[in-house]
This record gives C-alpha cells, structure tokens and sequence, in this order.
C-alpha cells in the first residue's frame, strides 16, 4: 500500500482519457496590473455590498433547511433583466441558472451530448468547450474561422450536414477574438441543425449599438438555447452565477441532470441582491466600451493587427514570439493572456488607469526593441535586458513564480 504523501496520479485508477491533463485556469499572480481573465475593474459600491451582506444574513436564518431547489424568484429576475436588454419577454420557467455559465454549459452537454453524441463549434474559440465535451464523453469536432474570425457559413452548413451533431455552440461576441455574430449565420444554422444550438453570450452586454442578442430569436426556435453570466457586465465575478434562456423543454431537460440543490440558500439571495442593483452595475459597461474602442484605436496606431470587438477585451499581435511580449509586460507589471491563434495576446478592459499602464508598458516593450516583419509577424529584437519595474510577480496560488499560461483562464 503507498503512503498518502508518496501516492501520485499514476498510482490512482484515473480515466485514461483524463492522464496527462492538467488542471484548467490561468495563473493567478499577484502583480499591479491585471488584465488577464475579462474581469470587470469596478468594484461593487457600498450600497451593493450592504445589500447582498442584508440579503446574506436573511438566508442565513434558515441555512439549516435545504435551499429552494426551482430558485423561480432568481429566474424571474433574470428573466425581467433580458426583457430590459433584449425587449423580448421570457417566463422564469425558461431561465435557468448555475455555478457560473461553465456549469450551465457542462449541464447542457450532460443533458443533450454523451456517447455517441457529437458537439460543433468553430475554432478559435473558448477553450473550455472541448473539456466539457471530454467530461460528458461527448465526441468535439471544431470547424475554423475565417482570418477575420467571423464564420464561413457554407462551411459551418456542410460542417454540421456531415457530422449531425446534436450540440452546436456559436460563441457571440467569441472567446478569444471578441467577434460577434450576424443574426443571418446564428438563423442558417439553426434552421439546420439536427439538435440544439448554443449560443453563448457571456460578454452580450459589451456588444456595440446596433449588435442584436440572439435572445431576439428565443419566440421563433425552440431548439435555440442563449448562455450568460453575472461574472462580467454585473461586476458578479466572484459570485459565480450564470443562466440559460430557452424553451420550458428544454429547461425541463437540464433540470433532469443538474444535482439536487444546487445553487445555494446564500447564493441565491446574493444572486438577487446583486441583481437589484443593476443598473448601478450596468452604467460602468459604457465606460468600458469607450475604454476598449480607444485601446483598439491606439493599438492600431502601433501598427498592430487588432481583432473587432464586441467583448470587454481586444486581441492584439501578431507577434513572431508572443510569449517574449507576454513576459516583457509581465516584468513591467502588467498581467495579459497568451491565448488564441498563434501571434496573438488578449487585453482585458480596466480602468482607465490601468489601461494607461498597459499603454505605457508596451510601449516601453515596443521602444527598447527593433521592430522588423517576418511575413505577417512582428518580430522583435530587444538592445538589452530589461529593467522590471514592477517586483517578481508571485502566483496567489502558491505555484511557481512566473510561467507562460497554458490555457485560458476561468471566465465564467
């Protein structure tokens, strides 16, 4: 028998499909600037805090009861926010909610994926989606993008017409790139597919004017499913709460996967408390929007390929060694992500202050080095070493200082 302190995963009768495979989520480092994991910078107020602390300590009363397992008070007011974003008008039996949208994902995949179920999506796009297909036994199939990011839509039809998949998921606006997508492409490929479609709208409140939410087209499909999540335009990162909107059939099928009681007494009156207050929470996403257009302005400026956004991010490059201008920013102490297609780093929107450091910080990277173009890459070739302004950069959680993130950081 092998002691606790010596056994390791090899010894454990792990999934073979799951040896080798490292745990998801971005480094989390403890440096001046982060703008790594889409996060809203605006802290909730003192009104909002004092709110959800009142609503907290009311549920505690009855923590010793189970907490209401249909939660239909928190789907109705989730259903009254799309209203007031969408204009379109959603019963609190079509709404369901969960620890974040991953868990809404994973439900959906547990519900209609499976063996020999196939789930499509278009890469780049969230990384998750794939290890959600991995935990369910779902096979994954990723078609691509165009150099734009947009979707190719005879391509996404003859995709979906081989494989007949019974999960499509649409990303609007898309994970990493920031692209939304044409209500005309979300419809084609409704109207095709042989199962549901997802489309996931985790940052759907960034989207510019004129940008339509495909919640718009929940009374004309009902194989149509919209995702998403507290954690970005309700500044509700840390509360871990997001939703599906769809029909009442489908709905009824993730209640039939979902484990019992699983949104707490407490995070449901939190959850509601937070919700209460959204329009303090929703006036920051303006800021936000300004704060983006201009970082896509000035990183163009820079002679910078830079994707359209419709996200509180913008992906930048494309650079011969991303990784180098990852850890040169780093230095200077400020946290972006390696993620996307090769060449390519993603910037959240801070405040502004924080996004002047970012300014400041890559264009210091871009100043100590000579800049020449090997084909469609910038490459860089720096005079020297570069003084760090910032001190070494050490992970909250207790890993090794300072690593290339490997994956995309949790999100939702």
């Amino acid at each position: 028998m092998i002691g606790p302190d010596r056994i390791t995963l090899a010894d454990l009768p792990l999934r073979e499909d799951l040896r080798g495979e490292q745990p998801y989520g971005a480094p989390q480092l403890d440096v001046p600037v982060l703008l790594n994991v889409n996060e809203n910078p605006y802290p909730p107020s003192e009104a909002v805090v004092a709110d959800i602390a009142r609503a907290v300590a009311e549920a505690a009363r009855t923590v010793n009861r189970y907490p209401d397992r249909e939660f239909l008070p928190l789907r109705a007011d989730l259903a009254d926010f799309l209203a007031e974003d969408t204009g379109v008008a959603l019963s609190a039996e079509q709404v369901w909610a969960a620890n974040g949208s991953n868990e809404v994902m994973q439900q959906l995949l547990q519900a209609f994926g499976g063996p020999g179920r196939t789930a499509v999506s278009f890469a780049p796009t969230y990384s998750m989606y794939p290890e959600y297909a991995r935990n369910t036994h779902t096979r994954w199939i990723a078609g691509h993008r165009e150099a734009d990011f947009s979707i190719d839509l005879d391509h996404a039809v003859n995709l979906i017409s081989e494989h007949q998949p019974s999960v499509v998921i649409l990303t609007s606006p898309n994970n990493p790139t920031g692209t939304a997508l044409p209500p005309a492409v979300v419809e084609s490929v409704l109207a095709i597919a042989p199962g549901i479609v997802v489309v996931d709208e985790a940052y759907a409140e960034f989207r510019r004017a004129g940008v339509s939410s495909a919640v718009s087209l929940l009374p004309s499909y009902g194989n149509l499913v919209v995702t998403r999540t507290m954690s970005k335009a309700f500044a509700y990162a840390g509360g871990r709460l997001g939703y599906l909107a769809s029909s009442r059939a489908v709905v009824d099928a993730v209640r039939i996967v979902r484990l019992p009681y699983h949104l707490s007494a407490i995070q449901q009156a939190a959850a509601r408390a937070a919700l209460s207050h959204r329009a303090e929470a929703l006036a920051h996403i303006e800021r936000l929007r300004i704060e983006r257009d201009a970082t896509a302005s000035w990183l163009a400026g820079m002679h910078l390929q830079v994707a359209a956004s419709d996200a509180n991010f913008v992906l930048f490059g494309r650079f011969a060694d991303r990784h180098e201008v990852w850890q040169l920013l780093l230095d200077r102490g400020v946290l972006i992500r390696e993620v996307g297609p090769e060449g390519w780093l993603r910037v959240s929107i801070g405040s502004e202050s924080e996004m002047h450091a970012f300014r400041a910080a890559l264009s210091a990277v871009l100043a100590g080095a000579t800049v020449t173009m090997e084909g469609s890459f910038i490459h860089l070739a720096l005079a020297g070493s570069t003084d760090s302004t910032a001190d070494t950069p050490v992970r909250k959680d207790g890993g090794d200082p300072v690593g290339a993130p490997k994956t995309e950081g949790a999100r939702r």
